[in-house]
């Protein structure tokens, strides 16, 4: 089913009402994802944005909670603030992103009340890739510029109109508020054949990637991997499936704050102990702990490699690290068995 551009203009203003409303739109450092009230404020024909929209329900920076001693008494409030929110122009590798953050915050062990329930009260509305930039490899993993998978709808541009594809109930239910769908034309579903049949240019092999991995903690593949590194963080920041991140305590006198912030497995201070040991005090040690937990350790655990291929931090980089000639670089490597 489709609807015009128009008639899903008028639905989108009409949400504001109900939602928060995300989307991307023009920025002064490229696209980026913030609230927006009208749909002509959107910005459609875009690549991708320089930070991944996982920040909405992970933000860089936040509040957990807050306290007050008052002589023997203390007050604690928790500092959550959830609103129903929709999530449009979501790429495909994003959603995908989202969906291997929900394993980390909310599992079997664990579940982060601060991200769930962010989760929970969001919608999100992909826009399959009809333009793919020559840094994106998401097809290495299985994925597609169209994939549906994180989404609760996926829109696929048709020009004047959106394809609509309907993914879960929330999905449901939302599209509900869309008036006047109909049937695609002949050249309108060879258009959405084509463009869910479309691949990335650039792919890796990454099907013994993993096996790999196992037998290379003692490579010394990692000894020359990192020369050209600067420690800048770019690419951890820029991902959509880190969730590395620090908490403080911002204390004046009787009143503190917990905090939590970002923060990167390729930093220095990461891992410093109270002891002032760091077992990672090298950036040899911390590009293998970034590989081996994103093609390892991950898909021991999860049963998937995180990493969705959406290419920022290789456009990112200052120095030109690729990851995708780093994953070849580790398939090649030389192994060192014990």
């Amino acid at each position: 089913m489709k609807i015009s551009k128009e008639k899903f203009g008028q639905a989108f203003d009409a949400l504001v009402a109900d939602y928060q409303i995300i989307a991307p739109v023009n920025d002064a450092g490229g696209i980026a994802f913030k609230g927006v009230k009208r749909f002509a404020d959107v910005k459609q024909d875009y690549l991708n944005s320089k930070l991944p929209p996982k920040a909405f329900f992970f933000p860089q920076h936040e509040k957990l909670m807050s306290y007050k001693k008052e002589g023997k008494d203390v007050t604690v409030k928790d500092e959550l603030k959830v609103e129903d929110t929709v999530l449009f122009g979501i790429r495909p590798c994003d959603a995908r992103g989202m969906q291997l953050l929900d394993m980390v915050f909310k599992n079997d062990q664990y579940t982060d009340p601060y991200y769930y329930e962010r989760r929970q009260r969001a919608v999100i509305i992909g826009v399959a890739c009809n333009k793919i930039a020559p840094t994106c490899f998401c097809s290495s993993f299985g994925l597609s510029p169209a994939g549906s998978e994180g989404s609760d709808i996926l829109l696929i541009d048709l020009g004047d109109s959106y394809n609509v594809e309907v993914i879960t109930e929330k999905g449901k239910a939302l599209a509900e508020r869309f008036e006047s769908l109909s049937e695609l034309t002949a050249d309108e579903q060879a258009l959405v054949e084509k463009v869910k049949r479309a691949e990335t240019a650039s792919k890796v092999d990454i099907s013994t990637t993993t096996s790999k991995l196992d037998k290379m903690f003692d490579s010394p593949f990692w000894d020359t991997l990192q020369e050209k590194c600067i420690g800048c963080n770019v690419c951890s920041f820029s991902c959509p499936t880190c969730h590395c991140f620090d908490i403080s305590e911002e204390v004046r006198k009787n009143e503190g704050t917990r905090v939590r912030t970002w923060d990167a497995c390729m930093a220095p201070l990461f891992t410093l102990h109270g002891s002032g040991h760091n077992p990672r005090d090298q950036k040899k040690a911390r590009w293998r702990q970034r590989m081996m937990h994103k093609f390892n350790y991950f898909v021991h655990n999860n049963g998937s490699m995180s990493c969705v291929g959406c290419g920022r931090c290789i456009k990112s980089c200052p120095v030109n690290m690729d990851i995708r000639q780093v994953i070849d670089g580790a398939n090649k490597a030389e192994l060192v068995v014990k």
